[in-house]
């Protein structure tokens, strides 16, 4: 009994800390696990693999007679592809590739729960007027130059503080002008 609410009360904070992100991208990983766990036993639905043909000019000959396992992803026109295997054979790279619907479910779903942090709706007014003050109010900062010719030295010296002062000084050893 203890046992158990002490394993429930550990998940519900670790959701409270890491929240749904944190879950999501939990997901996406065990996810990728799994599909390479069954890519790597040769054990995945053959109806679903899908084989690119990739031009390739090499200077060397180097042909393949077996396919070689290989781990990657992309996405193309919206769909996960998840790289199972390749194979270099004379000028073209064959790879074969399976759609993986869960991981595009996953990332759909990363994607929307992002979007609920960052977008506001459309008939929503942003304060940015009291952001702007905000900041102008709270992080400070001036850039001040100071240029001075000492014959062959011209010196700029730039000035700037945001918590403490500090100060950059820079010699630049020139000829005297010409007169």
């Amino acid at each position: 009994m203890k046992r158990g609410l002490t394993l429930f009360l550990l998940a519900l904070f670790m959701l409270n800390v890491l929240g749904y992100y944190g879950v999501l991208v939990g997901l996406q990983i065990k996810n990728a696990q799994n599909l390479s766990a069954q890519f790597d036993e040769d054990g995945y639905a053959r109806e679903h693999e899908v084989t690119i043909k990739v031009p390739i000019t090499v200077p060397y000959q180097s042909d393949s007679r077996e396919y070689v396992r290989v781990n990657g992803e992309f996405e193309h026109e919206g769909d996960v592809y998840k790289m199972v295997k390749q194979r270099l054979q004379r000028d073209t790279l064959y790879i074969v590739c399976v759609k993986d619907n869960t991981s595009k479910k996953i990332n759909q779903a990363l994607k929307d729960y992002v979007k609920s942090y960052t977008d506001k709706p459309l008939n929503q007014k942003g304060n940015t007027k009291t952001t702007q003050n905000f900041i102008k109010d709270f992080i400070s900062t001036a850039t001040v130059l100071y240029s001075s010719n000492d014959g062959w030295y011209n010196t700029i010296s730039e000035c700037y503080w945001v918590d403490s002062y500090r100060s950059l000084s820079v010699k630049h050893t020139s000829p005297p002008p010409q007169g």
